[in-house]
């Protein structure tokens, strides 16, 4: 949402009510999450920005008191590592200012005193103003390609009658490489998706709107599955990066029937739940964009009534707590087997609760995706 500007008639925000109304929205978020969890989370997350994971790993070796001016050492260091050149030299003059504060030359009788506190200063807050406008200007661009990617993003369920469907993805910044979609193919069937796309943040999104884009173009006109990902993967291959590729599980489901027509593309093989015990689909080819004229094929799965399949992301399996371990597929297979009689939307809020009481305040890592495929039974 743009804001509206001064040309427009639009007196700007008062600040000393816009500061009120932060300071009750952060002590909301504090009173809601805790201290210990607020003040740990953006710890945890600056440390996972600035600091190497063999630094982290030398500060829980040291003592409380070593510690503190290790970490603030590590903090310094990596910030001035971040800057640009000038504003490097910016902030190293100005911490060497701020910690002489000051000079004092004596030449025979002459006493000449330099302060340069204020110079500092002046110096921080003109790298602090340079650094807020990038930020902000990188910040307007990408709400602007959020809203285009949320745009583009599906904003009902899918309706398929004998299935129960529910589709999730929240991105670790504020675009992502995930992409979750679905659309009405021939014969009343209809096709639900997820691609996980290499990398995060711009340009694994731009690359999961490219493979939106391509899939629902030449869908209609590729029944088969193995056809569809082979014209998909000339595509991305020809016209994207060498480093950049996307997984993809793309599955056709026919109403009130089990017989789902499915496509394995160097993704992790969907969770099976029946009865009362979970099993992963066979392993399907290999990722789509990094090789020329590869094979696609895809694969029958039978689904019986009151199953479920689960089709996930890597930042399920891969989401980390504060002491950098995995959710790991050990932990999602027994809570797949508790969604058993929940509805797909349920089933799905279940995986969630349970994925953000494992991270705890750490940053989430990476984009989070799901999908929950629900056979109905005769009951339902």
């Amino acid at each position: 949402m743009s804001r509206p500007s001064k040309s427009q008639g639009q007196a700007p925000p008062r600040l000393l009510h816009t500061l009120g109304n932060d300071v009750r929205i952060v002590t909301k978020d504090i009173m809601r999450r805790g201290v210990h969890r607020e003040v740990g989370g953006t710890l945890a997350g600056l440390e996972a920005f600035y600091l190497t994971r063999e630094e982290r790993a030398r500060l829980a070796e040291l003592s409380t008191p070593r510690r503190f001016f290790r970490r603030l050492w590590y903090f310094l260091r990596g910030l001035l590592l971040k800057l640009t050149p000038a504003r490097r030299i910016m902030l190293a003059v100005a911490l060497l200012s701020i910690v002489l504060g000051a000079w004092r030359i004596d030449i025979d009788t002459v006493h000449i005193g330099f302060r340069v506190q204020g110079l500092g200063i002046l110096l921080v807050l003109g790298v602090l103003v340079l650094e807020l406008k990038d930020k902000l200007v990188a910040r307007d661009e990408l709400e602007a390609g959020r809203a285009v990617q949320l745009a583009l993003m599906p904003t009902d369920r899918p309706n398929v009658p004998g299935w129960d469907v529910w589709l999730y993805t929240q991105p670790a910044n504020d675009v992502g490489g995930d992409l979750v979609d679905h659309l009405p193919l021939a014969n009343e069937q209809h096709a639900v998706l997820l691609g996980d796309v290499t990398g995060k943040a711009l340009p694994a999104a731009l690359l999961a709107v490219k493979l939106q884009a391509t899939l629902r173009a030449l869908a209609p006109h590729l029944p088969n599955l193995g056809d569809l990902a082979s014209g998909v993967n000339g595509i991305l291959y020809r016209d994207g990066l060498p480093t950049r590729f996307a997984s993809l599980v793309y599955a056709v489901l026919t109403p009130n029937s089990g017989q789902v027509r499915m496509l394995i593309a160097g993704h992790m093989p969907p969770i099976h739940l029946h009865e009362d015990a979970t099993s992963t689909l066979p392993q399907g080819s290999m990722v789509i964009g990094m090789m020329p004229d590869v094979p696609f094929w895809e694969q029958a799965v039978s689904v019986e009534p009151g199953d479920t399949l689960v089709v996930y992301s890597d930042g399920v399996s891969e989401a980390m707590n504060e002491n950098e371990e995995f959710f790991g597929e050990e932990r999602l297979h027994p809570i797949v087997v508790r969604t058993r009689g929940l509805t797909a939307a349920e089933g799905g809020a279940l995986i969630l609760e349970e994925l953000s009481a494992f991270v705890g305040h750490a940053e989430q890592s990476d984009d989070v995706s799901l999908m929950v495929l629900r056979r109905l039974t005769s009951a339902t």
